[in-house]
């Protein structure tokens, strides 16, 4: 009750029960290197300007640090997870509430994002970050439109931990930076909205973003958690 109080008097519902806590080292949680989020499920998608080659190799994903190297065809091996296609088959849904708390990387070039995913869309981006715009956060609805560039120079910068929240609502969906309300799109997802998780690092190309410099072979970024509530 006091809980319950203490939550209501910072404008702020109660957490509501936690019914998934991500365990990367989990082959029945998530399944590494492929996603049909990128043709054929995979490796490479070099039409949305990446030169990601994903890789099932445990050391880029598995112990939360999800790393990306440089290969001798120009492409790189890179880490990424999924819940599609796993054991569990874990999807987020409508009115559920996803925390993570995650360390930016430092390196031009390197595309890290926590995002959603289903049957060719329902895509929500939790977050995307890029080091050259190193103080910024992407925060997007792509499912019924919607985006926000978050500008914080204090506390988004490469090498820094971020913690995040999302709320995926019905007719708004809202992002928490750092325990702070930052955006609320007013488009929602709709009532019977739900998809997969996908947790990565892309490397860019250059069309939008640099791509890496040319003596750097390696790059990286963590997620200490990530857990999704649900009311």
């Amino acid at each position: 009750m006091l809980i319950d109080l203490f939550a209501r008097l910072r404008g702020r519902r109660p957490a509501a029960p936690v019914v998934f806590t991500a365990d990367f080292t989990s082959t029945r949680q998530w399944v590494a290197g492929r996603s049909w989020a990128y043709p054929d499920g995979g490796p490479v998608n070099p039409r949305d300007n990446k030169l990601d080659h994903l890789v099932a190799d445990p050391a880029y994903s598995r112990g939360g640090v999800f790393r990306a190297t440089r290969r001798a065809d120009g492409y790189w091996d890179a880490g990424l997870l999924t819940t599609e296609g796993s054991e569990e088959g874990f999807m987020v849904r409508t009115g559920d509430v996803l925390e993570t708390r995650v360390r930016l990387p430092v390196e031009l070039g390197a595309w890290p994002a926590v995002w959603t995913w289903r049957d060719g869309d329902q895509e929500i981006d939790v977050f995307e970050y890029h080091p050259d715009n190193p103080d910024l956060l992407e925060l997007s609805n792509h499912v019924r439109g919607g985006s926000h560039y978050h500008r914080d120079a204090a506390a988004v910068r490469p090498g820094e931990w971020v913690d995040l929240e999302v709320e995926f609502g019905a007719r708004s969906v809202a992002w928490r930076v750092n325990g702070a309300a930052v955006f609320a799109d007013r488009r929602g997802v709709g009532r019977h909205w739900h998809a997969y998780l996908i947790v990565n690092l892309s490397v860019c190309a250059g069309r939008y973003h640099p791509a890496p410099e040319p003596e750097v072979t390696e790059m990286s970024y963590e997620v200490a958690h990530l857990r999704v509530r649900r009311p």
